[in-house]
């Protein structure tokens, strides 16, 4: 349920709303919007009304939220979120364009990628140090190695680091250098690994799993947000369907669907979405004309010769002329990358 102040409420009606939540067993969520300051509460509400929040000093009303992702909702913030990590913003009218390799290999190969999307445009370095894969036998990432080679990029660039977390026990670790937490599509609904995001104050951009629903997907959200970590951005990386021409099918009606029912902002992921380097370009410039807050894209100075996902990959002139198209886009609905 959502317990709406009034206009003018005092902080210590406030602090006494949330002690009064505390003190039933609920967990208040305090969000401070331009027109309002709710508190959104979740747990077991079904006694909550009858034991008389709604009578409390400063309160205008007591509203049932409907949607079963609760923090998440738009039913409790109105205003969209956006997420701000050093360099990278994404939402706000700010198309965040993060770019760089599906993993990192070695100094030269990220920081020459650094420099180059950093050239291009963009303002956030993706890059994998650990690397959960299909087979045991692939390329697994440089993982700490890795993270340390990122932050040299960083320090080279000033790019914000976009990287993947893959188990609660590292996130302490990655969280000392990442700018973002990535939680990848396999581990969407790996719920501690959820719940261990959601303890940092680092920005976490959590992908779609290619089964998942969009419900699954905010209700996945809302254990980061529950967690108290409140800058998440939700990515679409396209879902397994019966077709076989493409890796897999990028919907790109997903982005104006989760703007109605979410504050959170909303990325897309051209390059696993579709698996062909060649349809990346095509299918980014569709995102940002969807409404999408922001972009990650695979960039490699030689994706031939890249240790994985080189199929899907963009050398750094075809990442340039996407980005001259994104911007013309961008431009004509009124945003900007």
């Amino acid at each position: 349920m959502i317990i709406v102040m009034q206009a003018g409420a005092s902080e210590a009606e406030l602090e006494h709303v949330v002690a009064r939540v505390e003190r039933l067993g609920l967990r208040p969520h305090v969000i401070v919007g331009t027109e309002r300051t709710v508190v959104a509460v979740v747990g077991d509400e079904r006694d909550a009304v009858s034991r008389g929040l709604e009578t409390l000093p400063g309160v205008a009303a007591v509203l049932p939220i409907l949607a079963p992702y609760k923090v998440a909702s738009r039913e409790v913030q109105a205003e969209p979120t956006v997420v701000r990590a050093g360099s990278l913003t994404v939402g706000g009218g700010r198309v965040g364009v993060i770019a760089g390799p599906c993993s990192v290999e070695d100094r030269e190969q990220i920081v020459t990628t650094a420099r180059a999307v950093k050239e291009a445009g963009a303002t956030g370095l993706r890059g994998g140090a650990f690397k959960p894969r299909t087979s045991p036998y692939s390329f697994q990432g440089l993982k700490e190695q890795g993270l340390e080679l990122l932050a040299e990029a960083r320090a080279e660039t000033g790019l914000a680091i976009v990287t993947e977390v893959v188990s609660p026990e590292d996130v302490p670790l990655v969280a000392r250098f990442a700018d973002v937490l990535q939680i990848g599509a396999r581990n969407m609904q790996n719920y501690r690994l959820l719940e261990a995001a959601g303890r940092v104050q680092v920005p976490v951009l959590l992908k779609r799993g290619p089964a998942a629903t969009v419900e699954e997907l905010l209700l996945a959200a809302e254990y980061i947000l529950d967690g108290g970590n409140r800058q998440v951005m939700l990515c679409e990386r396209g879902i397994r369907t019966f077709e076989s021409h493409t890796r897999f099918t990028l919907p790109l009606a997903t982005v104006p669907w989760l703007h109605a029912r979410t504050h959170l902002p909303v990325v897309v992921d051209p390059s696993h979405g579709t698996g062909h380097a060649n349809l990346v370009e095509s299918m980014a410039a569709a995102a940002v004309a969807a409404g999408a807050d922001g972009l990650i894209v695979e960039v490699h100075p030689d994706p031939k010769a890249a240790a994985s996902d080189g199929g899907q990959t963009l050398d750094v002139p075809a990442f340039g002329r996407m980005m001259d198209v994104c911007r013309r886009i961008a431009a004509a609905v009124g945003r900007h990358l």
